[in-house]
């Protein structure tokens, strides 16, 4: 394994890869904590509940699942939800705390992924046809990749207070 730092390419790369995917988490918690009052059609939508997602999930937590889609704090869950997914966008894409971002993603893709493993049947409203490797799992790879390289401390507010390491820092760090 190499002691030397990343070239400036690859911060930038994972810098890019980090922003992307704190936009995809801050877009779905906040269009689940305000979701709007009126559909395309001028027809009335209720706000977004995570109920029908575990009922209908396949996992091998699947009565977990179905039993926390039955029960009546529903609404505190789905709050908890929306709430970690804003955090945890905010989070990546401003690199603020972003060690803490990372492992609250993977926490909760690893439970969206638990409660529907991908079997590769397919299903008319699905988009896709997957087997055991789907976008949720990708995702968790990337944010793994994140959490493994710390690019808060590459760009970020994170690196306010701490800066990134230095080649001579990394090579103190290998001798140890």
């Amino acid at each position: 394994m190499s002691t030397m730092p990343f070239s400036r390419l690859q911060q930038a790369t994972l810098v890019v890869l980090r922003t992307l995917v704190g936009w995809h988490f801050l877009y779905e918690g906040y269009t689940k904590l305000l979701s709007p009052a009126w559909g395309q059609n001028g027809a009335p939508v209720p706000p977004w509940s995570s109920a029908a997602y575990l009922k209908a999930a396949t996992g091998p937590l699947a009565f977990s699942f179905h039993w926390m889609g039955n029960a009546p704090w529903i609404g505190s869950l789905d709050l908890l939800v929306a709430v970690a997914l804003t955090a945890v966008g905010v989070s990546l894409m401003l690199g603020y705390f972003t060690q803490t971002g990372c492992a609250v993603a993977l926490a909760l893709l690893t439970m969206f992924y638990l409660a529907a493993i991908p079997t590769g049947r397919l299903d008319a409203r699905a988009e896709g046809t997957y087997l055991l490797v789907n976008k949720t799992l990708i995702e968790a790879g990337a944010v793994a990749v994140l959490f493994a390289c710390r690019t808060g401390s590459m760009a970020g507010f994170d690196r306010l207070w701490r800066p990134a390491p230095t080649a001579r820092a990394s090579m103190k760090e290998a001798a140890v």
